[in-house]
């Protein structure tokens, strides 16, 4: 059976921040046709609903349909302590982080958090998700198990520490390397999960661990590795201080084999001149995180200047570093950033970043993150009208940015009319 849903679309065409707001296709009275899972047709509405006269119809009126949003980084075990008071990174991990990250030995509990971080996700929107686990085993399985039962193409990988973390927050080099790669050969690939390669950062592992860690990815090449870089100024002197020998933070990484085309760094705010260099040069992604970069005080990403390089960048919640699990706040923060910084991001910016930009930061451009004939059918929905705030905003628009950018800058879950994932919808419920 197909699905034909009916609303106002938007794909891209190509990047906006190389081709401008041009890059984008909407369509004010457009349809997309879902069969099998995937996207198999665009166009406006009254030739395809002609055309496929037997399609279950989803009429979402003046609501805009889009690629589901994809969130490149973020901590699913942090779910429970999002949006705690006052403190910067080092201390943000061992007051809050690091307690509440023991209790995810516990198999049970790993499951409860798990399934509420999806829904979560989901009420806002988000169908793709790249997160750090715990040291546990347990963590990995409770959020792959969860990401399958719900069909979600969603990544992720044990987080490796053997230095600087409490008693029962550790590893070893040798259990980093065995337990990662049990843990891969047993989820990645199956149905839409991917394995993550997850050194936490280089303050938190020593050198032998990243070694047997950079082995790993040299073994198993197809998986991504993920990891932090350059977040806050303290962070970037306690690198120093523990790898006097390196050229910089990026080289804590490099030189024991954790750079390259699958490299994914968070945050990457304070970068060196050779750090920017060499991130392009191998073609490694950059993950934004704004919401978390100004909630811990860690700086201002510069978007404008890494993008003019020509660098792959997503964008992300972090939570609960970050301090909303919705993508469109995070869209809001990215543009209050680059204010910061004397850049208005467009529209069409913001909405490709949270989709396929993300995906191109994970490499799965191929598959989602864009609403094109071919691709997964990962689909968010979404009122442009969702607050009388927001729709006295919109009765103003004068063309799909002005009637989108309310949304971005003040909505919220109550904006996510429908979610689809795979080709089914999925909760939230269709709100009518």
């Amino acid at each position: 059976m197909e699905d034909l849903l009916i609303g106002q679309t938007l794909a891209f065409a190509a990047d906006p921040f190389a081709e401008g707001p041009e890059a984008a296709r909407h369509v004010s009275r457009g349809a997309v046709l879902v069969r099998d899972g995937k996207i198999a047709v665009t166009g406006d509405a009254v030739t395809l609903r002609a055309a496929h006269p037997d399609a279950r119809v989803h009429d979402y009126g003046e609501a805009l349909i889009s690629a589901g949003f994809i969130d490149a980084h973020m901590h699913y075990p942090q779910t429970g302590i999002i949006a705690s008071w006052g403190k910067r990174l080092i201390d943000w991990l061992n007051t809050y982080t690091f307690p509440e990250e023991m209790r995810f030995s516990d198999p049970a509990y790993a499951a409860e958090v798990a399934g509420r971080y999806f829904d979560l996700a989901l009420a806002n929107g988000t169908t793709t998700m790249a997160s750090y686990c715990t040291i546990h085993p347990e963590s990995v399985d409770a959020f792959f198990t969860a990401a399958r039962e719900r069909g979600l193409r969603a990544f992720a990988g044990k987080t490796c520490m053997d230095r600087n973390a409490p008693d029962g927050l550790r590893d070893t080099a040798q259990s980093a390397y065995d337990d990662s790669k049990r843990l891969l050969e047993k989820w990645h690939g199956v149905d839409r999960l991917s394995y993550v390669i997850t050194p936490r950062f280089s303050p938190t592992s020593t050198p032998a661990q990243l070694e047997a860690l950079g082995t790993l990815w040299s073994e198993k090449p197809t998986c991504l590795m993920q990891t932090h870089l350059s977040e806050q100024h303290d962070e970037i002197e306690w690198v120093r201080s523990l790898f006097p020998d390196a050229r910089d933070y990026l080289d804590t990484y490099e030189r024991f084999l954790l750079l390259g085309p699958g490299a994914v760094f968070g945050h990457a705010i304070h970068l060196t001149e050779r750090e920017r260099d060499r991130l392009y040069e191998v073609g490694a992604s950059l993950v934004h995180c704004p919401t978390s970069n100004t909630f811990i005080g860690s700086g201002l990403f510069d978007m404008a200047g890494l993008m003019a390089q020509g660098q792959r960048i997503g964008l992300a919640t972090d939570t609960g570093g970050g301090s909303s699990f919705s993508m469109l706040r995070t869209m809001a923060a990215a543009y209050e950033v680059a204010q910061l910084r004397h850049v208005a991001l467009h529209p069409a910016q913001l909405w490709w970043l949270a989709t396929q930009g993300s995906a191109r930061a994970l490499r799965i451009e191929d598959r989602v993150g864009n609403l094109m004939p071919g691709m997964e059918a990962d689909i968010v929905v979404i009122d442009l009208a969702s607050t009388p705030a927001i729709a006295q905003r919109a009765t103003r628009a004068g063309d799909i940015w002005e009637a989108l950018f309310p949304t971005i800058m003040m909505g919220d879950d109550r904006a996510v009319r429908a979610v689809w994932v795979g080709g089914k919808p999925v909760a939230p419920a269709e709100r009518t």
